[in-house]
């Protein structure tokens, strides 16, 4: 990976509480596997950076190589890789993202969460 894209990434990941690298933006996911978690995250009301690894192909690389991570989408909260769909989907609907998040400080909308879990029962 490129020291430029290293950086560019270190600096996203450090500069938000919440970061999302996906393929497309939290408006418009390119994916269904992006779309999945920004859908998570957008209705329970999570303040979050969108980085779109469809628009640079070194940050789409550098993000594998920097996580050691294979695959996009990828949730950071507070500096921290979380993890890909599957993992936050298995964390949602456990109550582990809400435990997280709230154990981090990060705002998010409880009985949104809660909805998402009796949905999925």
């Amino acid at each position: 990976m490129s020291d430029d894209a290293n950086q560019r990434i270190e600096q996203t990941v450090k500069g938000s509480d919440v970061v999302l690298f996906m393929k497309g933006t939290k408006a418009m996911p390119q994916c269904g596997f992006s779309a999945k978690v920004a859908g998570v995250l957008n209705y329970m009301g999570v303040d979050y950076a969108d980085v779109n690894v469809l628009a640079d192909d070194a940050i789409r690389q550098g993000i594998k190589d920097y996580s050691d991570w294979p695959t996009i989408p990828q949730l950071y909260v507070k500096g921290e890789f979380v993890g890909g769909c599957d993992i936050i989907t298995e964390m949602t609907l456990s109550g582990e993202l809400d435990a997280m998040l709230e154990a981090k400080g990060v705002a998010f909308d409880k009985d949104a969460a809660d909805k998402i879990r009796e949905a999925n029962a």
